[in-house]
Order: C-alpha cells, then structure tokens, then sequence
C-alpha cells in the first residue's frame, strides 16, 4: 500500500513511529453534503482494525433510523472487527424545532448529558475510534462550552481517535484539531426541489 510523505518533519522529540501512532482529534464541517458519510466511513476502517468504536449521534433524532447504523452494528456483531456501540443523543433538533412537553428534559439538557458521557467513556479509555455525529451544532449554539471540549480532548488518556461532524465548527475547535475537512457545495439535488432519498441520505 502507498504510504503518504509528510512534507513538514516537526521539532517536537518523537520518532517517526510516536507521531504515527498519536491519536488524533479530526473534524468534518461545512455546509456540504457527506460529513457524517466520511466519518463512518472512517470508522469502517477503525472496525477493520479491530479497534472499539464508539458513535454518539447528536441532534439527529433517535427515531431515524440510517442505514449507517444498522450496517455498522451489524458488522459489530460478526466477531471479525471490533465492537460497536451506538448511543442516540438527540431529538432532531437541527431540522425539526420542537416544543418540549412538560416534565421532559429539554433538548440541550439532553445534549449535555450525552458530552457527560462521553467524557467518562474518554476517561476510561472505553473506545478507541469516536464518533461525535453533529455535536458541531452543539458547540455553535452554545450549548457545550468549546473550550472545556478542547481542554477534555487534549487532555484524554491512551490512544483514543475521535471525529467530530457538523456545519459551523468553532474556530477554535478547527485550530486545535489535527485534521479539518471542510466540505462545500457545489451542486445538490435539493436546490432543484428534490428531496432526500433512500440509500443516498439514509
């Protein structure tokens, strides 16, 4: 297989090796389709290398169902790769604004509780590969400080790989992140008033 030359070598004491092996904190935003598209697919690759992965799937509500999932879980079951688990988050905030009933938990009470989670499962060294499925959106609109995320991330112990998805990612998230993949549209079915459909947006 090719293997990429990085074109900067860093002053920073580690062998070629450490900086290969280092875990990295990646982000897919933009207003273009395929963020979270990427990010599974990279988690396909951690499943390969019987790497525990775990998916956080924020602001999207638990009743989608993406095939994503399904495929994933699947896959998580066959004892060739590595174990996945799938937590739901959201309520579909991002698309539906919905009145919360009374006595429910609000939709940013709910978003916190699942970034409490996570940060135990990175305390405890739980997963390997994380996927942060839209909590983007979180950290725009406030509802996580993006600094305590940066503080908790650069902070968490092990080898543990975690992307995150969602337009509009704090710049200060993007400047602490090792990878950034901005994805811009060009063209979408959408502006010609097409909907989304099956096997292409789930």
């Amino acid at each position: 297989m090719p293997q990429g030359q990085p074109t900067v070598i860093p002053d920073d004491g580690l062998t070629t090796r450490q900086r290969r092996n280092r875990a990295l904190v990646m982000v897919h935003t933009g207003v273009g389709k395929g963020k979270s598209t990427a990010a599974f697919g990279m988690a396909l690759r951690a499943w390969n290398q019987g790497w525990p992965i775990g998916v956080f799937q924020f602001v999207k509500s638990a009743k989608w169902k993406v095939g994503e999932e399904n495929a994933l879980k699947a896959l998580g079951e066959t004892c060739k790769g590595g174990t996945v688990t799938w937590n739901k988050m959201g309520e579909g905030w991002s698309w539906i604004q919905r009145e919360v009933a009374e006595g429910e938990q609000s939709h940013e009470d709910k978003a916190r509780e699942g970034w409490e989670q996570v940060k135990r499962d990175l305390a405890e060294e739980r997963y390997k590969f994380y996927v942060l499925d839209e909590f983007a959106y979180l950290l725009h609109w406030g509802w996580i400080d993006v600094k305590e995320v940066v503080e908790v991330l650069r902070d968490r112990p092990g080898q543990q790989h975690v992307v995150i998805t969602g337009r509009n990612a704090p710049q200060e998230l993007l400047d602490f992140a090792d990878l950034v993949t901005d994805m811009s549209k060009v063209k979408h079915p959408m502006d010609a008033g097409q909907k989304g459909q099956r096997g292409i947006e789930w």
